[in-house]
């Protein structure tokens, strides 16, 4: 039903977070696993009222919009976002194939429609599209006092010194900095990083962070990691 591209293209999009809202079991797993595998964070819902939930208590950079969901359609759903003033981009992703129902989709505010079957390389691809041109991308450069992260390069200094993080450290490090400031708790991070399912009972969280810190703040005498007791994490440089 579906083919993987060929090669796996050479831009890593870290920190963009997509949901996939889609009841197909198969469907589902196979764009988590090939957007999680490029680098995105996914999370998935496998009807209508829990991905309309997500997308109004999450945040987003794009949703990829099955049509005919149990609960409430995807016709339903960016209804009410648009309505609400949501303004997240959405892929429709249907089976439903006729010129009618792509304009439909396209009128009710989707950003674009893409028939089943269909290739992984082309949906990829129009996802990127997407997000290269829609106004809440995020910059590719991100900074916190002396600590800057280049997205679209995968690459993070501190102090003008190269750090040499592992994927996963990258993406928690840049999840910290896009929410500088802002206290996440150990579940917030763990679905973020890790994924919704994420066990976020195990101490997982803590040694990552532990890991982080030795390569962000043990050399440098400003700590810009903070632990908040109790709560969660911090990336704050006023500490």
């Amino acid at each position: 039903m579906f083919a993987f591209g060929s090669q796996i293209g050479n831009i890593r999009d870290n920190d963009m977070r997509i949901l996939i809202v889609e009841d197909e079991k198969k469907t589902a797993d196979y764009l988590h696993k090939g957007l999680t595998e490029h680098g995105f964070t996914v999370d998935t819902a496998s009807d209508g009222e829990d991905g309309l939930h997500l997308a109004r208590s999450e945040e987003y950079d794009l949703i990829v919009l099955d049509v005919m969901l149990p609960g409430m359609s995807g016709w339903s759903i960016i209804k009410e976002l648009r309505g609400e003033g949501v303004g997240i981009p959405v892929i429709f992703l249907s089976a439903k194939d006729t010129v009618h129902d792509r304009v439909h989709g396209l009128e009710l505010g989707a950003d674009d429609y893409l028939v089943k079957p269909f290739a992984f390389s082309e949906l990829l691809a129009r996802v990127r599209i997407i997000l290269r041109r829609h106004p809440l991308q995020q910059p590719e450069v991100m900074r916190i006092g002396d600590l800057e992260l280049d997205l679209v390069r995968h690459r993070a200094r501190r102090g003008g010194v190269s750090l040499d993080l592992t994927a996963k450290e990258f993406q928690l490090l840049s999840l910290l900095l896009r929410r500088k400031g802002e206290v996440l708790t150990r579940t917030a991070i763990s679905e973020q990083v890790w994924g919704i399912n994420f066990d976020s009972d195990t101490n997982i969280v803590d040694v990552a962070i532990r890991r982080l810190r030795k390569k962000v703040d043990d050399p440098c005498q400003q700590k810009l990691i903070q632990t908040i007791r109790g709560v969660g994490y911090v990336l704050d440089e006023s500490a």
